[in-house]
């Protein structure tokens, strides 16, 4: 009995430390603990709910455009009515009846000709489901912006824990170091008391960092909508390329301007209101429609015969309508003079959309040539005072170093490592947001 609870339990433990590396969100989905960017934007489009709300639009496009197509096509109603009427037949009352009455039938209608509505509304129906799907395509972009950025912004805190603790593991060393130089009479109190705020200005950075992680990481699972993921984390990777070559602002352009989804909405907005104007203009034009039907009525009385009644009363009836719009209170009028000013507006607002993206794209250039320059200059200026620091704690390790310049150089390093971190951070994101807009997939 031992053996098997020891057994058991053994088991047990093995069944949870399998499922240690995985949490699961409020759905009830399993989710990795490790993320990369990759992975945050695959898993983003899928589970998105602007992204599937987008989708659902567009699935409503695809049954608008359905109905167009059938709206070509006949339709066909079948009908039917029985009623009972109680009557007294002799004037005293003393005699009653029942009476039946009813009718059966089948309908249909069929238009033939609508002044080119039906095919025009086809058309635009087709359109509105591409202009849906471009709308996905655009928020899809969005969201690997912003997904992209709150990535970026972990790994900068990552990289900010990492130097504050090595400044804390520098600043416990250099106090206990103090303090056995105090105990040997060689400094005064004053000196271990400065390193011991040092210490704790330290600690208080290094908690600050943390901080900062924890909320960029709330931030990222915001984007992504995972609920319960206490244990998310994302990889950092080996190398992130901050100094690659960028392609020209005029190439970027050209195909922004040809390629990205937005435009290609708005060019499809004109269109569609183009459609509009044809659909207005054709309610100047007659309906030609053409009506069938099959039938039959009876009513009877206690001196009829039902069903021979039945057979006398079936009919069969087809025929055309013509229906010419004469005067329609200035109706048709005013959709024409509606649907011009749409098109008007849907071709500002491609214009727009042009300038927007062709601004944005320049924007996007200036920033990585920026970028670029200052990751260099940070590079430098790291690279100098990183070696200057050096210096300074051999200094401080023989005691021939003045304390107050030693903090000074370390402050400087401290900054020009800051400096260093974010500027390589800001060069990568600002290359990766260019060449996004040339269609290039963003990869760290």
């Amino acid at each position: 009995m031992l053996k098997l609870t020891i057994r058991s339990l053994i088991l047990l433990l093995i069944s949870f430390s399998s499922l240690k590396g995985f949490s699961q969100d409020t759905t009830g989905k399993s989710i990795p603990p490790i993320w990369d960017l990759e992975a945050c934007l695959q898993y983003a489009k899928s589970n998105n709910i602007t992204l599937k709300n987008l989708r659902l639009d567009t699935k409503s496009a695809e049954q608008d455009r359905l109905l167009a197509k059938s709206a070509v096509l006949p339709d066909l109603y079948g009908s039917g009515s029985l009623s009972y009427n109680h009557y007294n037949r002799n004037t005293n009352g003393s005699t009653s009846a029942i009476n039946s009455s009813g009718s059966y039938g089948l309908s249909s209608a069929w238009t033939l000709y609508q002044g080119g509505y039906l095919k025009t509304d086809i058309k635009q129906k087709d359109l509105s489901v591409q202009s849906a799907n471009y709308n996905v395509l655009v928020s899809e972009n969005d969201i690997t912006l912003q997904i992209t950025q709150a990535y970026l912004n972990i790994l900068v805190d990552k990289e900010s824990i990492i130097y504050n603790k090595d400044l804390v593991k520098t600043s416990t060393a250099q106090l206990a170091q103090a303090q056995r130089r105090f105990d040997a009479g060689t400094v005064a109190k004053k000196v271990v008391i400065q390193f011991d705020a040092q210490l704790a200005t330290d600690r208080y950075n290094l908690t600050a960092a943390e901080n900062a992680e924890r909320q960029d990481k709330i931030t990222l699972r915001q984007l992504l909508q995972l609920g319960d993921a206490r244990d998310f984390d994302v990889v950092k990777p080996d190398t992130v390329l901050s100094d690659a070559p960028i392609p020209s602002l005029m190439t970027v352009q050209k195909y922004a301007l040809e390629n990205r989804p937005e435009v290609k909405g708005a060019e499809l907005a004109v269109r569609i209101a183009d459609l509009d104007l044809t659909k207005a203009k054709s309610g100047y034009l007659p309906t030609l429609s053409l009506g069938a039907g099959i039938g039959t009525s009876f009513a009877n009385d206690p001196t009829y015969n039902t069903f021979r009644q039945f057979d006398n009363n079936f009919y069969q009836q087809a025929g055309l309508t013509l229906s010419v719009p004469v005067f329609t209170k200035r109706q048709n009028k005013t959709n024409v003079a509606k649907a011009r000013i749409a098109i008007d507006q849907s071709r500002n607002t491609l214009e727009n959309t042009k300038t927007t993206l062709a601004l944005t794209t320049e924007k996007a250039y200036i920033t990585v040539q920026n970028a670029k320059t200052q990751f260099t200059s940070a590079s430098e200026q790291l690279k100098y005072n990183q070696e200057l620091y050096r210096i300074s704690n051999e200094e401080l390790k023989i005691g021939t170093a003045n304390i107050y310049d030693f903090y000074q150089q370390r402050n400087l390093y401290v900054q020009a490592l800051q400096s260093f971190i974010q500027a390589k951070y800001n060069a990568a994101l600002a290359a990766r947001i260019y060449e996004f807009y040339l269609g290039v997939p963003i990869k760290l």
